[in-house]
């Protein structure tokens, strides 16, 4: 007898909910209070925890959800169904807020997130090859529908450009190692699976190495979902957009799981944060006044209880910004 499918809301516990709620909430407020339908933009849908949270908790507020994996936005538009036309979906990635919104009718978000990298769901489906922990296809792309695959990377890519993209993309200081070993085995096999690179992976990390770094493959692992997904090509164009089409009182919310993409976050938001006025300057321009104004201190993190509930949820890191003025000219 065949099994049901586990629903979307039993599959996912959703990173920091309520913390990421009360830090967007003023945005849609705001909207509120000037008159307008406020307006929820989550760049990374996924299973639609967060955007359920948001349908719940403003029942006046629209949601428009982007994700580049097509099997996510089934699942997400099934859970959310109920919100009927509360509910755009678009398939693409999250740079592309500005298509998103205007499909949905709208030129601005009052309330935005970006919960960056893989996804449970993502991590839990065997045949997408993300996890290290058992044998998949070596496949690791987000959106199934094109482009290339993690088995085209390791058995394509010359063994210089496979040490690059491992130690930019994996921070991993084994990485002239690891590529060497990988040229040296495809020669006699292509890979095709997980559970062969690993293997691969292993013997070329020093046994000691593991013992205080974790899984020697997850930061090789790390590196092939960045490349085969572009995700810090995508990333760099994305927080621009998203600040560009953030209202003003608006709220955007960002939760990063490395350093890379917690880098790449911060720049974005204190280009945006700094005033852009010539040192010594007497007056402070409109146009050289910050757009926006951090509102977490720092970052802020998961706290014991919620990394006990969702241990995926340890690496979290959230940064915050409200828009208190217009975008400056791109002019």
């Amino acid at each position: 007898m065949a099994t049901e499918p586990t629903p979307a809301q039993d599959r996912h516990v959703p990173v920091m909910q309520d913390r990421v709620l009360d830090l967007m909430s003023p945005g849609l407020e705001a909207a509120r209070r000037a008159g307008r339908t406020p307006v929820y933009l989550d760049g990374t849908l996924g299973m639609g925890g967060h955007a359920e949270a948001i349908l719940q908790r403003h029942p006046d507020a629209v949601v428009v959800g982007i994700d580049r994996d097509t099997e996510a936005l089934r699942l997400a538009s099934e859970r959310l169904a109920w919100a009927g036309e509360r509910l755009h979906t678009w398939h693409g990635t999250y740079d592309e807020v500005d298509d998103a919104l205007a499909a949905a009718g709208f030129h601005e978000a009052d309330a935005m997130l970006y919960d960056l990298g893989v996804s449970s769901y993502q991590l839990d489906e065997r045949g997408r090859g993300f996890a290290y922990s058992y044998d998949a296809p070596l496949d690791m792309r987000m959106d199934t529908t094109g482009g290339i695959t993690a088995a085209d990377v390791v058995n394509d890519y010359d063994e210089d450009r496979l040490r690059r993209i491992i130690r930019a993309w994996g921070e991993e200081k084994f990485a002239g190692r690891i590529a060497s070993a990988i040229v040296k085995a495809r020669a006699e096999s292509p890979f095709t699976s997980t559970g062969p690179l690993v293997e691969v992976i292993r013997g070329a990390v020093p046994v000691a190495a593991g013992k205080t770094g974790g899984h020697p493959a997850k930061r090789t692992f790390q590196a092939l979902r960045i490349e085969v997904n572009e995700e810090l090509d995508v990333l760099e164009e994305a927080l621009p957009a998203a600040l560009r089409h953030l209202a003003v009182g608006g709220r955007l919310v960002i939760m990063s799981y490395h350093s890379l993409e917690d880098r790449i976050t911060k720049r974005a938001i204190m280009a945006d944060a700094t005033s852009t006025a010539p040192p010594g300057f007497p007056i402070e321009l409109e146009e050289h006044a910050p757009v926006v104004k951090v509102v977490t201190r720092g970052v802020d993190k998961p706290t014991e209880k919620e990394i006990e509930q969702n241990p995926r949820a340890s690496s979290a890191k959230v940064r915050a910004v409200e828009k208190i003025r217009a975008s400056r000219s791109k002019a």
